[in-house]
């Protein structure tokens, strides 16, 4: 039988992005995003870690900024390793899709001078 793996997320880069580049030169991209919750009066945020991977990664690298709106689509994976005799576990979500959302910030304008249009 199989089985779906999804995940998707919509909020807030925690940093800038770290690309790194894998020895045959595929780009590694790796973030995390806030998700928040309201729950009666409390507000609860979660943390989660996103990959990237190709050419998904280089657009994330260039394009994302801490602070950023962002929806993310990929799949659920859990590593583990040892240290210090102790098993260690991370979750990550292997980005397969990736929207930034809010558009560009526009430029701050200079106000308006209004002066001309005093009648007096």
């Amino acid at each position: 039988m199989a089985g779906v793996n999804k995940a998707i997320l919509l909020g807030n880069l925690g940093r800038d992005p770290e690309t790194k580049y894998t020895q045959d030169g595929k780009a590694v991209v790796n973030f995390s995003i806030a998700t928040s919750e309201k729950y009666k009066d409390e507000e609860r945020t979660e943390w989660h870690n996103v990959v990237a991977f190709g050419k998904l990664a280089e657009i994330c690298g260039k394009y994302l900024r801490k602070g950023s709106k962002v929806y993310i689509e990929g799949a659920l994976r859990t590593s583990s390793w040892e240290k210090d005799g102790q098993k260690k576990y991370r979750t990550e979500v292997i980005a397969r899709d990736m929207q930034m959302l809010g558009g560009k910030e526009q430029p701050k304008q200079p106000a308006d001078n209004f002066e001309d249009d005093i009648p007096f």
